[in-house]
């Protein structure tokens, strides 16, 4: 099992540190062969939802915060964790975004979206840190 990147470390919390690792991870498995282009498009979106929930709603773009992640990629797994140094949330407070009274609201969409795309998703007890982790064609059961 080959290794394609393994890294850990931290970025400020800024949109243009998201967008920079981002394309940096993304581009990464968009060229292995064994992430079919949608698995690769999940994960693209999945790793965009988890940065902006950790730089804005985390870390509300404060200057002196960072964000914190381990990454690595093989042929047929991709994890990340990004950790936050907010004060996070609890899962199970967040509004379901397909309940009808929650229709138009924009709360719960991103993580609905992580869902759909990753194979595995965690979050810390204290709902600052998250591990992304999608194996090639292997949904969340």
């Amino acid at each position: 099992m080959a290794v394609h990147e393994q890294f850990e470390l931290e970025i400020p919390s800024t949109t243009e540190a998201g967008q920079a690792l981002l394309e940096r991870v993304a581009g990464k498995v968009e060229s292995l062969e064994t992430f079919s282009p949608h698995d690769a498009f999940g994960i693209r979106l999945a790793l965009d939802e988890a940065l902006v929930n950790a730089i804005k709603h985390g870390n509300g773009f404060h200057p002196e915060k960072t964000v914190k992640v381990i990454c690595l990629i093989e042929d047929d797994l991709f994890r990340i964790e990004i950790e936050d140094q907010g004060p996070g949330f609890r899962l199970e407070d967040v509004p379901d975004p397909t309940d009808e009274e929650n229709l138009e609201r924009p709360c719960g969409r991103g993580i609905m979206l992580m869902r759909s795309f990753m194979s595995r998703i965690e979050y810390n007890s204290s709902g600052n840190k998250v591990l992304l982790e999608k194996r090639p064609g292997v949904k969340m059961k």
